[in-house]
């Protein structure tokens, strides 16, 4: 607990220090220079090693996602001046896997890409440093993208460490697995199973409400692949749907789940994200460029921040990132309409909404990555997709956050606007 106060006090100075009249009336700005999102799409997203996407690989995945954004809007690929994708587990963070995904699109070679790995934010972080490239002139249009295959390369060894990362604790803690860092969050902050399961059972309530409503029909790509049975036999199919939503969840079935980390903890399968396959990617540009090309405002980027928090409790991540991020958008919990938490364990995702005072009504209307699944480098760009077509549907100005834990024990968040019905 002390630690996370320091943490907090360093965030409320560096707060402080951004904190200015222009901050808050950016958020009711209509400036020519504003980064704007275009449009943004994405796969279903597949059940890991089980489902429609086991035996895809992520070029395919993403080139699906980024011919269709542009095809939607009527945009050359030439148009771009760039273009980042999000990958973890691909060797060198995807940037191969990324060209070939690039030619496989239709996209010329003189459309430069490159790679991020942010870990769980790297969908996210793709679109920010595509936002920082247009605010500083270097480009004027770019696609922001994220994907994952966690059928054909697991999460597994960290790669080459030093031995001195012994000697440090702050280092040796990095290598706590993420189900441990959830137990953690749940006993250093009284988050008990019975919580954890209870919001497990409303992600898998509204994601199917929102499935069998046809709601995520205008986000997803539908992906034709191939598909190898046990016995080697290969079939062609077409995904359409989100793989991992269970509508017959129910709190007595997760009750009887066993804990999946610690023989006496509260983190089970059923109240963690799932590992998935899937991809996503999101139009931006400067909106004097965008409106110049007649090409559509979904939503402004306000605000965003990155930042540190305990490594054994990584899961804190949001609760310390969003304040920041609103701070800097001269907004508050109250002015934010919906909020897209990424939800990796159920324990972290509990903390951070209590922690931060969030109406449950306001957090992922639609479900989250328990119900959805967590393809760690698509995430945040899919949470994207899906926050600002929830807005849309509401038909009004709004605001939203998208945010999660960063399994290199850090905390992301971005401000979404709106601008509503022209």
């Amino acid at each position: 607990m002390h630690r996370l106060k320091v943490i907090s006090g360093h965030l409320s100075h560096r707060r402080d220090l951004r904190r200015s009249d222009c901050g808050a009336r950016a958020a009711a700005s209509r400036g020519s220079e504003d980064v704007v999102v275009v449009h943004g799409r994405r796969s279903a997203i597949g059940k890991a090693r089980r489902g429609g996407f086991k035996d895809t690989t992520p070029d395919e995945l993403l080139a699906a996602v980024m011919a269709a954004v542009l095809a939607d809007v009527g945009l050359s690929a030439d148009k771009l001046g760039d273009v980042c994708v999000g990958n973890v587990l691909q060797p060198g963070a995807g940037a191969v896997m990324s060209r070939v995904a690039q030619f496989l699109s239709g996209f010329p070679e003189t459309v430069p890409v490159y790679a991020v790995n942010r870990q769980c934010s790297s969908g996210l972080q793709a679109l920010l440093n595509v936002a920082g490239s247009i605010r500083s002139g270097s480009i004027e249009l770019g696609l922001a993208c994220g994907v994952e295959s966690m059928s054909l390369r697991p999460a597994t060894k960290p790669g080459d460490l030093s031995s001195r990362l012994l000697d440090h604790h702050r280092a040796r803690d990095c290598l706590i697995p993420m189900g441990i860092t959830s137990e953690n969050v749940a006993e250093r902050f009284g988050v008990s199973r019975e919580k954890q399961d209870a919001f497990a059972l409303t992600s898998h309530i509204k994601a199917a409400r929102a499935q069998s409503s046809g709601l995520f029909d205008q986000e997803i790509v539908p992906v034709t692949t191939r598909l190898v049975d046990d016995a080697g036999s290969e079939r062609q199919v077409t995904v359409r749907q989100d793989e991992g939503i269970r509508p017959g969840t129910t709190l007595e079935g997760l009750a009887k789940l066993k804990p999946a980390f610690k023989a006496d903890g509260s983190t089970t399968a059923g109240n963690a994200s799932q590992v998935s396959d899937g991809a996503a990617a999101v139009l931006l540009g400067r909106r004097a460029a965008v409106e110049a090309l007649g090409l559509p405002v979904l939503g402004v980027l306000r605000a965003s921040a990155v930042v540190g928090v305990p490594p054994d409790v990584m899961g804190v991540g949001p609760a310390f990132a969003i304040p920041a991020a609103l701070e800097q958008a001269g907004l508050t919990v109250a002015d934010i309409d919906v909020f897209e938490i990424n939800e990796a364990f159920a324990s972290q995702a509990v903390y951070c909404v209590e922690k931060l005072g969030i109406p449950l009504e306001k957090v992922n209307p639609n479900g989250g990555a328990i119900a959805l699944g967590h393809p760690l480098g698509c995430t945040g760009a899919r949470q994207v997709v899906t926050l600002l077509n929830e807005l849309r549907r509401r038909g009004r100005r709004g605001f939203g956050v998208v945010s999660m834990c960063i399994g290199t024990r850090m905390g992301a968040a971005a401000v979404f606007e709106y601008p509503g019905p022209l």
